[in-house]
C-alpha cells in the first residue's frame, strides 16, 4: 500500500512538472493562452423595485 502512495505522489509531482514546463514551453508551439479580448456591454437596472 504504501508503494502505491508512493509512486501516486511521485506521478502527482511529475505532473506537476509537466503542466508548468507546458505553460512556459507552449507558446512557442502555437498554444496561445490569452484571453479572447472584447468589450462586452451589458445594461444594469440600479432600481429594480
Amino acid at each position: 500500500m504504501g508503494r502505491l502512495i508512493k509512486l501516486l505522489f511521485y506521478l502527482a509531482i511529475l505532473g506537476a512538472l509537466a503542466l508548468v514546463a507546458y505553460a512556459y514551453v507552449g507558446p512557442f508551439f502555437g498554444a496561445d493562452f490569452s484571453p479572447p479580448q472584447g468589450e462586452i456591454r451589458q445594461p444594469v437596472d440600479l432600481d429594480a423595485n
